[in-house]
């Protein structure tokens, strides 16, 4: 089997963008992203999304011009040897964004799976059949709306919510407290400033976290910064989570892992190289004992995805989907179906959901 066909296209999401108070940075997105096209020549074809940032016409023009004719002719059968030529070519001259090879390692998996007339999961290797399903906020307004969004996840049924708190300590804080008076002792609450603080700040805010029964801290410094988030990992007993943006794929990863820069690490299908990455980085986390969460996608096609992954790995304990729901609720025909708190997994061939194509057209600005 060869890869005869790559067709990039640049798309938007047009009815619903994420608000310049919903980022911390204060500039909104209007979620531009790729859908990314192989055809092969035993007449295979598999799709998926692509992350875009806030360019679709710079991240299309450089899957374009560096992967497409890369994978152009070859065999979707090696993904490990695409993997291994890709590290050398892109060292040597290409330097891409975190996101660009793994639309292209997904479509590899894909098209083998439907090949193998298999659900990517049980392709892979299956751990489970559904996934336990948290819910993670953009940055809400007021510490209450923090709180009230938490409640409703917990009504809902979901297994834990996660806060992308604003960076304020005095704000953060209360966000905090309020959601932990929301829901009650029990329910799993996490924290993601997103490398808001610095190292006494995180510090104290820790602490604090412990005394609320947090589940785990994540990204509170940036994650390079090793040697300051192994000082939190050594002084505090809530668990620290990191890794998900560190170019390098699991070979970076494995330093942090190694030296118990964090308790717990963070991959996707999406900024960390594709499913062939994500399998590398949770497989070597187990070994050490660690938990390998994978972080949210963004785009529900390449959530989907990354549920097949969490299905495939014992080490990975949910699957997180942002939150509201509504904004990020396109790209598939039919829903991923959620029942008492759990992510079920499709038994179709493949992604196992259709993308809707009805909306990819209409979305689509521009085709490579």
């Amino acid at each position: 089997m060869r890869i005869t066909e790559i067709e990039i296209r640049l798309c938007e999401q047009k009815q619903h963008g994420i608000k310049d108070s919903e980022m911390r940075d204060g500039i909104k997105s209007a979620l531009e992203y790729l859908v990314i096209s192989m055809t092969t020549d035993s007449g295979l074809k598999a799709s998926t999304f692509g992350f875009a940032g806030r360019g679709a016409r710079i991240a299309g023009q450089i899957a374009a011009d560096v992967l497409k004719p890369f994978f152009i002719g070859k065999d979707p059968h090696y993904r490990e040897k695409h993997w291994q030529d890709f590290r050398v070519t892109n060292r040597w001259w290409h330097h891409v964004p975190i996101y660009t090879y793994g639309p292209f390692d997904i479509l590899c998996w894909l098209l083998c799976a439907q090949e193998a007339n298999l659900p990517l999961y049980k392709y892979i290797g299956a751990y489970r059949d559904a996934v336990p399903v948290y819910s993670s906020s953009l940055v809400l307004e007021t510490p209450e709306a923090y709180a009230a969004q938490a409640l409703e996840v917990k009504q809902r049924g979901w297994a834990a919510y996660k806060l992308h708190p604003p960076g304020d300590v005095t704000f953060d804080m209360k966000a905090y407290t309020l959601c932990r008076e929301a829901v009650g002792a029990d329910f799993k609450l996490m924290s993601d400033p997103v490398a808001a603080y610095n190292h006494q700040q995180a510090l104290r805010i820790g602490r604090a976290l412990e005394e609320l029964n947090y589940y785990w801290f994540e990204e509170p410094l940036y994650d390079d910064d090793f040697h300051g988030l192994k000082m939190l990992t050594d002084k505090l007993d809530i668990p620290i989570c990191g890794t998900e943006v560190l170019p390098g794929g699991p070979y970076s990863t494995a330093q942090c892992i190694s030296d118990r820069v964090v308790d717990i690490v963070r991959t996707d299908v999406s900024w960390k190289g594709g499913i062939t990455s994500v399998l590398k980085t949770a497989h070597l986390a187990e070994t050490f004992g660690m938990q390998c969460e994978i972080h949210t996608a963004i785009y529900l096609p390449l959530e989907l995805v990354n549920l097949h992954c969490a299905a495939a790995i014992r080490n990975c304990e949910f699957f997180e989907l942002l939150e509201p729901l509504t904004t990020f609720n396109f790209g598939l025909k039919e829903p991923i179906k959620i029942e008492n708190g759990q992510a079920y997994l499709p038994q179709k061939p493949g992604l196992g959901i259709e993308l809707d194509w009805d909306y990819i057209h209409n979305s689509t600005f521009a085709v490579l």
